[in-house]
């Protein structure tokens, strides 16, 4: 019973608010509607750990982390369970750890604790599930026996072939058709395919390759098959919500769809299928050789994580995105800006309270049409600017400490704003000593008249992306970039 009076006051309580999403497979913006209200249940396509993971890794993982956010706000935090994968078995992991020389096993352990890190990093939450390829191989391979017996896969030299003409609706959510099947994609052309556009659900493995026993011999899943399996063993044969980056629509997304819906015949997998758009950074597709890949790592050093969110939440999800330094820059001053809203009110001796008075939630609204995290951003500046303006007119206590707390509150739906504020404008304190040092340098230049040297460690500052502020007692000091 208290579940039921929960789920009654998320999914009631805000005031009807719908939530709207494109819908990759009917190709059109639709009321969310769930299949069941106390488990909401959301599968994201997640890494494959043979690198460090780049700014195209990244938007999807806070894109969806934005959606699930807003998901347990409507329907409360205990009646969502979010799933995404990590895919340990590949080819690229085996060839990657040929190159250094180590195990699949030591790569792949540490990518994932790497990535696991950068995520929390930019404010992505854990999801409730977070299963490995290489922990659910039997519900591979018993999902591949599956589709065997049931006339949709095929065996022949050693390998699992999934038969696209075996479903008469393969294509439904890429709109692609079979000439474009072998033009256009990633698929294997093997010679003993009865069709081309059929796809590999178990390979054989080489004796110096990962592998595991099965039926068919000792070999490793498909890349398709993989994510069909921990789906439907973690949320069930049809669940609400898939999504991952555009580039999985064909053939990743379009083939786990048609193997899902012939093994348990629901003609569906998820009801839902969501997609961000690419990533070009500094103007360009992103590679190594342009020198413009950008790993989270990399970033990190250089960037608070809020920042990188920041940016990748700066434009719809579904629209590409261009990720570049400049855009950092801006996505800075523009936290600072909100933080600066906050630290001003903290100092003028106000504290976040709701008051009584509870207004209608301009950033859920944003994301309740289909994500619009850019105006979710333009709300939070709304509220900022009335934080001022208030206190540039001295209004009553209550209305400066609610505008606090909803702009703060508000936030947690985007993974804004949860940064102390000391640590925020003065960084992780690394600096700190060296800063003071040169804050009394300058100090004693300006208290001997050498104004050139105190000008010139002014500038110093400058450059660093560092405010001095001269006050009566002492000077104080904050990064703004």
């Amino acid at each position: 019973m208290p579940a039921v009076v929960e789920t009654q006051r998320h999914t009631f309580g805000i005031q009807d608010m719908k939530l709207k999403i494109t819908n990759t497979l009917m190709r059109k913006k639709q009321v969310f509607h769930t299949i069941d209200p106390l488990n909401v249940r959301v599968y994201v396509c997640g890494p494959t750990v043979y690198d460090y993971a780049h700014v195209g890794n990244a938007r999807p993982a806070v894109v969806f982390d934005v959606l699930v956010r807003a998901l347990r706000h409507i329907y409360g935090n205990a009646h969502v369970t979010y799933v995404t994968n990590i895919t340990d078995v590949d080819d690229k992991i085996i060839n990657r750890s040929k190159e250094r020389c180590i195990t699949m096993e030591a790569l792949t352990k540490e990518i994932i604790n790497i990535y696991k890190t950068d995520m929390a990093a930019i404010g992505v939450k854990k999801p409730d599930v977070q299963p490995r390829a290489t922990e659910y191989i039997g519900p591979m391979i018993a999902f591949t026996q599956r589709l065997i017996n049931l006339g949709h896969a095929y065996i022949t030299n050693n390998h699992v072939l999934f038969n696209v003409r075996s479903t008469a609706n393969y294509g439904q959510l890429s709109h692609r058709y079979e000439k474009d099947f072998i033009a256009e994609s990633r698929i294997d052309v093997l010679s003993f395919k009865r069709n081309p556009s059929d796809f590999v659900l178990w390979k054989p493995s080489a004796n110096d390759q990962q592998g595991w026993d099965s039926p068919w011999g000792y070999g490793r899943p498909g890349w398709h098959v993989e994510c069909s399996a921990m789906a439907a063993d973690n949320l069930g044969e049809t669940f609400d919500i898939h999504g991952g980056g555009i580039d999985l629509i064909f053939p990743h997304h379009e083939n786990e769809l048609a193997q899902t819906s012939c093994a348990f015949g629901h003609g569906t997998m998820a009801n839902y299928w969501m997609h961000n758009g690419f990533v070009t950074v500094e103007g360009k597709v992103m590679s190594k050789s342009r020198h413009n890949f950008y790993t989270i790592r990399d970033l990190l050093s250089r960037w608070p994580g809020e920042a990188i969110r920041f940016l990748l939440l700066s434009t719809h999800y579904r629209q590409p995105l261009n990720f570049s330094k400049s855009g950092l820059y801006e996505a800075k001053t523009q936290l600072n800006k909100l933080y600066g809203t906050i630290n001003r009110a903290r100092e003028s001796g106000y504290t976040p309270q709701c008051s009584l008075v509870q207004d209608n939630n301009l950033v859920l609204s944003a994301l309740c049409d289909d994500l619009n995290t850019p105006l979710a951003l333009t709300a939070l500046h709304q509220i900022a600017r009335k934080i001022n303006i208030a206190l540039n007119n001295k209004v009553c206590d209550w209305e400066i400490s609610d505008l606090m707390y909803k702009l703060l509150d508000w936030s947690k739906l985007l993974g804004l704003l949860q940064s102390d504020l000391k640590a925020w404008f003065k960084g992780d304190g690394k600096e700190d000593e060296e800063i003071e040092a040169l804050i009394a340098a300058r100090n004693a230049a300006r208290k001997a008249h050498n104004f050139r040297e105190a000008d010139k460690i002014r500038d110093k500052f400058k450059a660093r992306g560092i405010k001095l502020e001269d006050g009566a007692a002492n000077t104080t000091w904050k990064k703004i970039k």
